[in-house]
């Protein structure tokens, strides 16, 4: 991580092998086809996704050594497991389509009075979602909202060989500012306000789901 910008390089694995309790084979990462050289004795962040949620530790890269057609890691786990608590830890790249509006005076009143939502049918407007998260979204738009106003949005997750499912909650306005090259159209980044958790862990389940599929078609 450079402490500077705040920017993490994450690679996307996967186990292959639990040798024991404190040592795990996994498969070695590739970047655009290319099979990523992570250095012998270096220590990462292991981000591990199950049907229970997200787990992390820290773990040391003992040996690198390749087992047939596969390529191997063999890592020491160097801490204790524990549950991942921030769900926005990554971040997918995507193009979805997304409708979003301002909550209405009337909306807001009847989330701060009664903790529920009542929706009125309001206009909404497009825009393209371009990353995705467990903890929030960016989008493009030209359009521009003021940062902290709440919004509803709503987006589809999913088809293919599945049926797609619609997703809308209330979400904050953290930042914006305008497409660098782009004028008119406008990069806003949100924080999801009120989610159920199962909803965010479907979120997550899908973008796992994904990144599993880009890493197939590598190999």
């Amino acid at each position: 991580m450079d402490n500077s910008s705040r920017v993490r390089k994450i690679h996307l694995s996967k186990v292959m092998d639990i040798v024991s309790e404190k040592k795990i084979e996994i498969q070695m990462p590739m970047e655009q086809g290319k099979l990523v050289l992570l250095p012998v004795g270096a220590e990462y962040s292991l981000c591990f996704y199950g049907t229970k949620g997200l787990f992390q530790c820290y773990g040391k890269i003992l040996d690198r050594y390749r087992n047939g057609n596969i390529y191997l890691l063999v890592l020491e786990l160097t801490s204790s497991m524990q549950k991942l608590q921030r769900r926005e830890y990554y971040r997918f790249s995507c193009s979805l389509e997304m409708v979003s509006r301002p909550l209405t005076e009337k909306e807001q009143e009847s989330i701060e009075s009664r903790g529920s939502m009542i929706i009125e049918e309001k206009p909404m407007h497009k825009s393209i979602v371009v990353d995705i998260s467990g903890g929030g979204l960016r989008f493009i738009s030209d359009f521009q909202y003021e940062p902290e106003t709440l919004i509803l949005c709503s987006y589809k997750l999913g088809g293919g060989t599945g049926r797609a499912r619609e997703y809308s909650m209330i979400s904050t306005v953290l930042y914006v500012k305008e497409v660098k090259d782009r004028p008119g159209l406008f990069e806003h980044r949100i924080q999801y306000t009120y989610i159920n958790e199962s909803s965010r862990e479907e979120i997550i389940h899908f973008i796992f789901e994904e990144e599993r599929k880009i890493r197939k078609k590598q190999e």
